[in-house]
């Protein structure tokens, strides 16, 4: 048993299986949503990234996808301590940078369109905090996670399993 693991005496509820596996039926999307991912990463600081899509899948309440982010945040060396503080990171603020909790708040706007629009004080701040071609780049990786999320949520992607690369 590893520390992430729980004792063999804890009985837990049953993992639930997928919906469907969209990739396989949908391979041409599957494939044009990595190119799309590969495409998004291009540009955008990896810790920047990992904070943007653990954000995103817990307003988006993707299990899986944050199954996946928190443990590529944590293989490449983000401190646990960030990521259970993001879900209330305007409470924790001093643990990220300016620049971080800008994206971070991009992030929640972007998400969150239930207003039709990203406010323009949100903007400017992240306007402020990144050149023009960094804001351009964070907005599509933004815009891709929450594209993998609805993916997630909606064919039930199951948590647990993912075992990061690096």
């Amino acid at each position: 048993m590893t520390t992430n693991e729980a004792p063999a005496n804890i009985d837990r509820l049953h993992e639930h299986a997928p919906r469907l596996d969209w990739a396989a039926l949908a391979p041409e999307a599957f494939k044009a949503m990595i190119r799309l991912d590969t495409a998004a990463r291009h540009g955008v600081d990896p810790t920047l990234l990992n904070l943007v899509k653990i954000r995103a899948s817990q307003i988006n309440h993707c299990a899986y996808c944050l199954d996946m982010h928190s443990k590529d945040a944590l293989a490449a060396g983000e401190f646990a301590e960030r990521i259970i503080q993001l879900d209330a990171w305007r409470e924790s603020q001093h643990f990220y940078t300016a620049r971080e909790a800008a994206a971070i708040e991009l992030t929640e706007a972007i998400t969150v369109l239930t207003d039709g629009f990203v406010p323009d004080e949100v903007y400017t701040r992240a306007a402020h905090a990144f050149e023009e071609g960094e804001l351009a780049r964070l907005i599509v990786a933004i815009t891709t996670i929450n594209a993998w999320n609805r993916f997630g949520v909606s064919t039930r992607l199951v948590p647990g399993h993912y075992t990061p690369s690096v």
